[in-house]
């Protein structure tokens, strides 16, 4: 945490601005330029502190930390001391290959985590010396006073004392969706950021007006200073599949090596067996029973699932997070351009003639108004067109058609009116066009109207205003109707309507007209005091997109649980929410409510409420903290510093690609490329396919090794030879260990996989179904073998011949095995799922030839002590194997069966 500082000013924004500036020992006229200098030398500058980043080096060995690798390198040197060269080289290409991706990625992610720091001012305007003084933004200290203009970025937190029309985006602190209109008076004291309207906050950018301030905070006291701390201090939760391969690991290695220290003594003083032939079988044992293979094709899964979903528009910067979005449970959303579309659109309007629904959406000029369903004629209604004009003329935005498409310069409110207008009165190019503006009074806090004075080409002089419904109708004293005529006011009946608007969440303006005389040339605010008429009312919302809808039904019927945590305010979220669809869109918490309430009344509420409102960062990951200590897998997404710390806590945070800042991307470990929720389910579909390609590596990977480990230890506790020699298992190792199970890695999605419940964060790595299949596969590994050495010995094969026909029954029941496999959820007896993919069959055709060639090639005869088999027990084999698939086959149905009956 920073030192606290000696200029410091508790709550200002409760507190009237020249206290704050006498707190602060400064004046409206600023600082001396000594005395800035001196403030600066024992605050330090206007700069966040610069992140510790690990050197190339040590970004390169982080690569190997990891219990994949481990794992991988513990095989690599076993074979290398069994002088298995070409297997230790097949994991090590492995290791380098997992390792130069991951250094690439994260380099990359080093390079854009310096980005937060730019996010304050390069340059400020302050007074020094009573002198207007442009200087670098890293040099203001607390006392400056700073000039604020639109188009310029806010270079520190500032106190206001003068706003005139002053508008901050403030969405990289609260993720509201428009700008915030600032004022001099002093607000609550726990008034939470985005209802701050006396204070600016650096990084924030201001959009319209102008404003001066006292700097109240620097560099790390400031607001985003306080969060990037934060971000720091949050520490990021390991992914579940580590977790769970950790502990396997840790515990197969010292069962392989209990195993081999019980054989190596029972072999030896009971069997009587020479020890250097007993210390090969138990090494060839222990290469067996390492699925050795497992982590090579883990991390070749994973590596497949992040260029699957960079495909899907999801950017993947830590590698491991995959298999974490598999077990999203509840995905807490941001509103603003991910559940909407981040483009205002005037969906109501409401005149003397009646209340019209608006269709069309975005900025696209091209639409209708809609009454009872039915299409109205604008042209005829005096009103209407009045309301055209007035949103044509009352406006500073331009709309520009592009071969991309419509784009906005200027307020998102101001464009979708001119798109209104367009629609009211289609065929014109934007109404009142060849009228000349001669003055205008811009949007302020105070007034919270906007209006403007136009002299019209026949000679006539109008004022157009548009504001605060409130505001407007305090100023009027007539209502247009459709024909034209004016008639006295009706209030309660028009504020009544604005109820009515703004309970379905939109934003509501009143649009209001008089006329004047042509020979005015100014504006006065008392112009318009009790002489305006009333055109109509215009509902305006942020609309949601039609992807996220439909992904947000998917979700549920996943089992996840969508919960929306906004910076906008109550009713406009719950609105949002109920139109895409959240289970419980009726209950809102806020900042405020959530300020109240205790850790255990929190994860209570947390359980049934599905929309947070004017949330602050600590709100948001005290959210994230409860739903975890609920058992539930969060993901969080976010596009502000302000989301950070949450993004950084959640098991999986999702940054926004476009329009997210730096530090969000920095905290999260997917970045959505098009900033779309719909792209967030289709990551989910990616990572739990991926967690399926896992398991199914897994449910190979741990049985076969089992089995092949199992035959060996029965042959010598029973003192039988050997069905398999320990350069066989080697070989059998080397030839199907990584390629099959590879071929698990690019298994495309089940059909059924968004329709199964997430899995439980608690589930383990070995389930009681994962260990029953290691039993039965181990089982009808031995028995298969075992029968096959069996027979050949009993017709008068030699040894070597009968082992052959071991190891090809070995090879054979892992192809088989890898078809059973390929589908955990459904059946595997269909012509679609034998059909298999390119790369099975590709795998499986290479482990075909490698056996033939160790079969019948004279040279691998003799290194691997193999003898050529007559076709017709090569026929055996393949029948064994096809048997051994139909039981598997058998006992998943029934398997299925009955969890589907339990199920109802």
């Amino acid at each position: 945490m920073p030192e606290p500082s000696p200029f410091a000013v508790d709550a200002p924004q409760s507190r009237p601005a020249p206290d704050v500036l006498t707190a602060l020992d400064s004046t409206e006229q600023g600082l001396t330029s000594d005395e800035a200098e001196g403030r600066l030398a024992r605050l330090g500058p206007n700069r966040l502190p610069a992140r510790h980043r690990r050197g190339p080096l040590r970004r390169l060995l982080a690569q190997f930390n990891n219990v994949l690798i481990f794992v991988l390198l513990g095989s690599s040197i076993i074979t290398a001391g069994l002088g298995h060269m070409i297997d230790t080289g097949v994991i090590l290409a492995v290791v380098v290959a997992n390792a130069s991706v991951g250094f690439i990625q994260e380099g990359r992610a080093e390079e854009a985590m310096t980005a937060i720091r730019k996010l304050l001012a390069p340059k400020a305007r302050v007074l020094r010396d009573g002198r207007p003084k442009m200087i670098a933004g890293a040099a203001v200290v607390p006392g400056d006073i700073v000039l604020l203009d639109a188009g310029e970025k806010v270079p520190a937190d500032v106190r206001l004392f003068h706003a005139s029309g002053l508008r901050i985006d403030e969405a990289l602190l609260t993720g509201e969706s428009g700008p915030v209109a600032k004022n001099i008076d002093p607000v609550r004291v726990d008034s939470m950021i985005g209802d701050q309207t006396s204070m600016a906050f650096g990084g924030t950018m201001v959009t319209a007006g102008t404003g001066r301030g006292v700097v109240v905070a620097t560099g790390p006291r400031s607001e985003i200073g306080r969060i990037s701390g934060m971000v720091e201090e949050v520490e990021a939760l390991t992914t579940p599949l580590l977790e769970q391969m950790d502990i396997f690991a840790r515990w197969l290695t010292v069962l392989i090596l209990l195993v081999a220290g019980v054989l190596l003594v029972y072999g030896y003083f009971i069997g009587q067996m020479r020890f250097a032939d007993l210390f090969m079988t138990v090494v060839g044992l222990s290469v067996a029973a390492i699925p050795e293979g497992l982590p090579a094709v883990l991390t070749i899964t994973l590596a497949v699932g992040v260029q699957a979903m960079a495909r899907r528009n999801a950017i993947v910067r830590r590698m491991p997070a995959i298999e974490t979005l598999g077990a999203i449970s509840v995905i807490c959303t941001d509103k603003t351009g991910t559940l909407t579309r981040n483009e205002m659109t005037v969906t109501r309007v409401a005149t003397t003639g009646g209340e019209y629904d608006v269709t069309g959406t975005g900025y696209v000029p091209e639409g209708r108004l809609r009454s009872a369903g039915a299409d109205i004629d604008t042209a005829s209604d005096a009103a209407l067109a009045g309301v055209a004009h007035a949103s044509s003329l009352c406006n500073d935005a331009t709309l520009q058609r592009r071969p991309s498409g419509w784009t906005v310069t200027g307020a998102p409110m101001e464009a979708a009116l001119l798109a209104l207008a367009a629609k009211i009165l289609p065929g014109v190019d934007r109404p009142g066009s060849d009228w000349r503006r001669v003055a205008v009074l811009p949007f302020d806090a105070e007034r919270r109207y906007m209006a403007v004075l136009h002299h019209a080409p026949d000679g006539g002089a109008w004022i157009y205003a548009k504001g605060a419904p409130e505001r407007i109708l305090a100023m009027c004293k007539a209502q247009r109707t459709a024909g034209g005529q004016d008639q006295p006011l009706d209030e309660p009946a028009w504020q009544h309507r604005t109820e009515t608007i703004a309970a379905r969440g939109q934003r509501v303006l009143a649009l209001a007209v008089r006329s004047t005389e042509s020979a005015t040339a100014t504006l006065d605010p008392a112009d318009l005091e009790g002489e305006l008429v009333l055109l109509g009312l215009v509902g305006l919302i942020d609309p949601p997109r039609e992807e996220a809808l439909r992904a947000i039904a998917e979700c549920h019927g996943a089992g996840i649980r969508v919960k929306m945590v906004t910076g906008d305010h109550a009713a406009t979220a719950a609105a949002i929410g109920r139109q895409i669809g959240l289970q419980n869109p009726d209950r809102v918490l806020t900042g405020a409510d959530l300020q109240r309430m205790s850790d255990a009344d929190l994860a209570l509420a947390v359980r049934t409420t599905d929309i947070f409102a004017r949330t602050s960062p600590e709100h948001k990951l005290r959210l994230v903290t409860a739903l975890q200590a609920d058992g539930l897998t969060v993901a969080m997404t976010g596009d502000g510093v302000n989301d950070a710390p949450a993004l950084k806590r959640a098991d999986a945070g999702i940054a926004m690609g476009g329009k997210g800042s730096e530090a969000a991307k920095e905290a999260a470990v997917l970045v959505l490329a098009d900033d779309n929720f719909a792209s967030i389910v289709e990551a989910v579909r990616e990572g739990r396919t991926v967690y399926d390609n896992l398991r199914k590596v897994i449910s190979f990977e741990i049985p076969t090794s089992a089995g092949e480990a199992v035959t060996i230890i029965i042959a010598l506790f029973l003192g039988l030879a050997l069905p398999v020699t320990a350069v066989q298992i080697l070989w059998i190792n080397l030839v199907t260990g990584i390629t099959l199970g590879l071929a698990l890695a690019f298994e495309p999605t089940e059909a059924n996989t968004m329709a199964r419940p997430p899995r439980p964060r608690s589930e383990p790595l070995l389930t009681g179904a994962l260990v029953w299949q290691i039993v039965l596969v181990s089982v009808l590994f031995v028995a298969a073998v075992f029968g096959i050495h069996t027979y050949a010995l009993e017709r008068g094969h030699s040894l070597e011949l009968a082992q052959t026909l071991a190891v090809n029954m070995l090879a054979v029941l892992e192809i088989f095995h890898l078809f059973f496999i390929r589908n955990i959820y459904g059946t595997s007896m269909t012509w679609q799922a034998l059909h298999g993919t390119r790369v099975i069959w590709v795998c499986v055709v290479a482990v075909v030839f490698a056996q033939l060639a160790m079969t019948y090639v004279p040279p691998l005869q003799t290194i691997l002590g193999t003898e050529s088999v007559p076709l017709s027990d090569g026929a055996l084999v393949v029948v064994v194997g096809v048997v051994f698939l139909a039981i598997l086959e058998a006992e998943k149905q029934l398997r299925l069966a009955v969890a589907e009956t339990r199920g109802r």
